[in-house]
């Protein structure tokens, strides 16, 4: 059998890679004179497991995160995002624009 690795968490991957001189880029927009963030709202599921929750974003298959409370899991994930996102960028691959939503749906049970 192999050796198990414990998970490691996105912030200790942001981290890592900060202390190893990579930076954050965000997306820009240029106007005119002024460029600004376009900001971009995805969809995000999170489910509450026995010990953890975890989330996932439809639109960004295999963006995943997963923490010890809802607050957590809500943080790691838009880190997971944000790190996803540079990397399509970086491997020249096209952001996919948020395209998923959420719709509460009220039954008997």
């Amino acid at each position: 059998m192999g050796r198990y690795n414990p998970p490691v968490k996105v912030r200790e991957v942001l981290n890592l890679l900060k202390k190893d001189g990579w930076k954050q880029v965000r997306r820009l927009e240029a106007s005119g004179s002024e460029v600004r963030e376009i900001p971009m709202k995805y969809a995000v599921v999170i489910e509450k497991g026995p010990n953890s929750y975890g989330a996932y974003v439809p639109d960004l298959p295999g963006c995943v995160a997963a923490g010890n409370s809802r607050a957590e899991v809500v943080q790691l994930i838009q880190e997971a995002i944000e790190l996803h996102i540079e990397g399509l960028r970086e491997s020249g691959e096209p952001v996919p624009p948020p395209s998923s939503s959420i719709e509460l749906v009220e039954v008997a049970a």
